[in-house]
């Protein structure tokens, strides 16, 4: 999508999917296994005219509202969002989102969304935390119609996104959060383990955590990991 945006002119919702993804990557340079041919990997890639820098969160909100939308339309059950952006099935993994911004000074000038959904795939080797739609719903999922129905709904949430407030949208995102109120293990960037609530998200995307003595405390995306 990137070489793609260097060479041409692209519009709104240009999609580039892939069968056999060689090379996937996730959020802090974690790798993305797939199967060739049974799931869900591809870009799209949306302009902005007006989107700050500062209020780049409200991507992430839109993106993992509407892949959880079209999930939950498919009866997987009990889905949720682990901040910042993948999607869970109970406490199994089973889609992954990188977002990466292309900047015109303090702007964001076009997103590529990056996607990974198991979808049909039924062996996941030394990945006990992720999981499939086939495995969870035990259904077998046409690629082609689920990539529409996504697209679809990525439509809804981003194309009015410029004119909401990350303030707006939350509310209905961290109704969604993984383990949000619910006492859970932590890691710190140094790797030591601590125990803390997830409470809320900041309108700038950060983690706010309740520790020890009601003590809240923010954290970023480099700042902490969720161990489940």
């Amino acid at each position: 999508m990137k070489e793609l945006l260097q060479a041409t002119q692209l519009t709104d919702y240009t999609v580039v999917v892939t069968k056999k993804q060689l090379n996937g990557r996730g959020q802090m340079g974690t790798i993305w296994q797939s199967e060739e041919g049974k799931n869900l990997t591809f870009s799209v890639l949306k302009s902005f005219e007006v989107l700050h820098v500062e209020h780049q969160f409200l991507l992430n909100i839109g993106v993992s509202m509407a892949v959880a939308d079209v999930l939950k339309d498919l009866s997987v059950p009990d889905v949720s969002i682990k901040w910042p952006n993948d999607i869970m099935s109970g406490s199994y993994k089973i889609c992954g989102i990188l977002i990466e911004n292309v900047l015109k000074g303090v702007l964001i000038g076009q997103a590529i969304i990056g996607i990974g959904l198991n979808v049909n795939q039924a062996h996941f080797e030394n990945l006990d935390k992720a999981s499939s739609l086939k495995l969870v719903t035990g259904s077998f999922f046409d690629l082609d119609e689920l990539l529409q129905r996504i697209l679809d709904r990525l439509q809804y949430h981003l194309e009015f996104l410029e004119s909401k407030t990350v303030s707006q949208l939350l509310p209905s995102y961290e109704k969604l959060l993984f383990r949000k109120d619910k006492p859970s293990t932590f890691t710190n960037a140094r790797g030591e383990l601590f125990m803390g609530f997830i409470r809320n998200v900041s309108p700038s995307g950060k983690l706010i955590l309740e520790l020890e003595d009601h003590i809240f405390k923010e954290f970023d995306l480099k700042e902490v990991t969720l161990l489940y």
